[in-house]
């Protein structure tokens, strides 16, 4: 089993496996989003005995899944979005988003008050929030197999 904080986390790792040419539902290999890192303990609890478990979580909720899973957990650096971005590169990602459809309202976030100082990474981040699923498995698609996130690389070794 494969415990994710939630649904854009399944899509990508779902997307990243099938990129690399892997059938996880074949595999046995269940990937279960679990609607945020505290619900770790809960679900671990219901699982039936000898079921290997890893998870993928980010780093401010590691904790969390420390507590519950003791190790076999792996760690993105802020959220899964963050590595992927990075991994991805912002140019690439700008093209992802204009490819989308969706280079005009970015550019419009960015004027907003709210968002016009920040950090072009933070500008990004913000815009994907409400759009993480949909972007999970876009940028998924972008990205240069030989970046693949730590996180995401150990996380599928591990399974």
């Amino acid at each position: 089993m494969v415990f994710v904080e939630g649904t854009s986390d399944e899509v990508a790792v779902r997307a990243l496996a099938a990129r690399l040419g892997r059938d996880l539902e074949a595999e046995g290999v269940s990937v279960v989003p679990i609607g945020g890192a505290q619900a770790i303990r809960r679900v671990l609890a219901s699982l039936p005995e000898g079921v290997r478990a890893v998870g993928l979580c980010d780093v401010g909720e590691a904790r969390s899944f420390e507590r519950a899973l003791g190790s076999g957990f792996f760690v993105c650096v802020r959220d899964l979005e963050d590595e992927l971005v990075r991994a991805v590169g912002m140019e690439s990602v700008l093209q992802v988003i204009e490819t989308h459809g969706e280079l005009s309202s970015f550019r419009t976030y960015q004027k907003q008050v709210a968002h016009r100082d920040r950090p072009l990474e933070r500008q990004v981040h913000g815009f994907m929030h409400n759009r993480k699923i949909e972007y999970a498995r876009l940028l998924v698609a972008a990205l240069d197999l030989a970046r693949v996130p730590a996180p995401l690389r150990g996380l599928l070794d591990a399974v």
